[in-house]
């Protein structure tokens, strides 16, 4: 799948390379750098082919990351991979710039060698990363203690560990919810989703199994099951087009019984995701009246409404003007 993965400085200085497999030779690295990184023309596309070869390539603070493969793979499994191994090495070492990856370049290829096996993806969970991989390198534990970590990368509970013990149990959820409206300048609503998640903060002991119940006016929206004829009649219910569940989560139950069964891990994670198209109440309506005073003069009044109850509160509401616009309106 993946040839290798190279990490640069702003300079175009290589500070880790790891090479997985042999179709990738040291050219690779100075075409990179000299196409992407000292282009003339900034580069905004993620994805750069050159010679037959394609780099996959973020960029975080004054650090490159670039995937390299002669291969044909899914793009989104890749940039997935690249965003989990930032996330992983932050969590190791902090904020990730050039300083950090140079003081701790051994953990890092330990991490890289852990995390891909011949350029596929194996284990991208922090938690058991860190159950074996420390500051100072491998754990050397016990027997008992290496078959633990075995059963937790094999197992299916590979998400938690065993053994945890807190004080105080406690669970947090929060349901964040990003609305996306575009409206034609009559005023008419031309499309409209929502994408939400569900976030948990769970710090309970032992192997706890939680269950949520589902509100019965949410409905799975799709063509080929009953849903779909339970919304027509009941105009009430909210329509879920699609959700996507952490590995936790029991399927299974969802479907039969409408309730999310699952064995949180330990720590924040992302429950779930869902979007809606169908029946948006829009919880702002923005009223833009532009006025030509002359010809180099424009009156702009914006009104916003909002349609929610009184009884609640809105903060750090902000409106952006596009002044390019504007500017162009007079050219």
């Amino acid at each position: 799948m993946i040839g290798g993965l190279f990490m640069y400085n702003h300079k175009g200085e290589v500070l880790i390379s790891r090479v997985y497999r042999d179709d990738v030779g040291r050219n690779a690295v100075d075409a990179f750098r000299v196409n992407v990184i000292h282009a003339r023309q900034q580069v905004r596309s993620p994805v750069t082919n050159i010679a037959r070869t394609s780099f996959f390539h973020v960029k975080r603070g004054n650090i490159w990351i670039a995937v390299v493969t002669k291969q044909n793979v899914n793009a989104a499994m890749v940039f997935e991979l690249l965003t989990k191994t930032v996330e992983i090495l932050q969590s190791y070492f902090g904020k990730l710039n050039e300083e950090n990856v140079k003081n701790n370049f051994v953990l890092v290829y330990e991490i890289l060698d852990e995390i891909l096996d011949f350029g596929y993806p194996q284990n991208l969970d922090t938690g058991i990363l860190k159950s074996y991989i420390t500051q100072q390198g491998i754990k050397s534990g016990t027997k008992e203690e290496q078959a633990q970590i075995t059963s937790q990368v094999t197992g299916q509970i590979g998400w938690r560990r065993e053994g945890i013990k807190y004080r105080r149990n406690e669970l947090f959820l929060d349901v964040l919810e990003y609305v996306n409206l575009l409206m034609s300048a009559q005023g008419q609503v031309l499309s409209a989703h929502v994408a939400g998640k569900v976030v948990m903060k769970s710090y309970l002991s032992g192997m706890p199994e939680c269950k949520f119940g589902i509100n019965d006016k949410i409905v799975m929206d799709s063509k080929n099951k009953p849903g779909t004829e339970e919304l027509n009649k009941n105009r009430s219910a909210i329509a879920i087009d699609d959700c996507q569940f952490h590995q936790c989560v029991k399927l299974s139950k969802f479907e039969t019984e409408h309730a999310i069964s699952f064995i949180p891990p330990d720590g924040e994670f992302e429950l779930m995701r869902y979007r809606t198209t169908k029946d948006i109440s829009l919880p702002f309506r923005v009223i833009p009246l532009v006025r030509e005073v002359g010809r180099t003069k424009m009156e702009v009044k914006v009104v916003i409404k909002s349609n929610f109850k009184p009884q609640l509160l809105a903060q750090k509401i902000e409106v952006y003007f596009c002044h390019s616009a504007v500017l162009k309106a007079f050219v």
